[in-house]
């Protein structure tokens, strides 16, 4: 019989902006939850997305790979210069 896995939860302690700190908060009153649950969620998201870039960088960079057109070439090597350096 399989035990279900109980998540760890770690308490972290972090000083934000004051700017930050007020978006926050914001958001934690319009959707009728705790800064805590908003902090995790933001980080998740965040985390979550930084994965999806990377896989974006590595699906590019394959189709670098194996085109033979010079187009797109140049192309591909612009976005993965974006997505490494940013605009």
């Amino acid at each position: 019989m399989p035990t279900a896995m109980k998540t760890r939860i770690v308490r972290r302690s972090i000083s934000l902006r004051a700017d930050l700190d007020r978006k926050i908060q914001h958001l934690a009153t319009r959707t009728n939850r705790s800064t805590n649950r908003v902090l995790a969620e933001l980080i998740e998201v965040g985390l979550e997305s930084k994965e999806a870039e990377k896989q974006r960088f590595f699906a590019l960079a394959d189709r670098l790979a194996v085109t033979s057109d010079k187009r797109e070439q140049q192309r591909l090597k612009e976005e993965l210069a974006r997505l490494t350096f940013g605009e």
